[in-house]
């Protein structure tokens, strides 16, 4: 089984890809398929964003909680 790819990993295909439909030297046919990569590489990447925001906020929630009840001890 293939390992899945790191979000640096993704974000790096996905700036090859822009690289290439930039250049436009390519038939038709290929800078579709290459787009429709591009854009479900993008959506891996928002999606993994997304995830770590969410964590993050959690983290900085549950901190918050932490220090609330610390000072409630006191």
């Amino acid at each position: 089984m293939p390992k899945k790819a790191s979000f640096e990993e993704n974000i790096k295909k996905l700036d090859e890809i822009v690289k290439a439909l930039e250049k436009g030297d390519m038939p038709l046919d290929e800078m579709i398929k290459t787009f429709e990569q591009g854009v479900a590489l993008s959506k891996l990447c928002k999606k993994t964003l997304d995830e770590a925001e969410l964590k993050v906020n959690m983290l900085l929630s549950k901190g918050d909680t932490e220090e609330g009840e610390a000072s409630e001890e006191n």
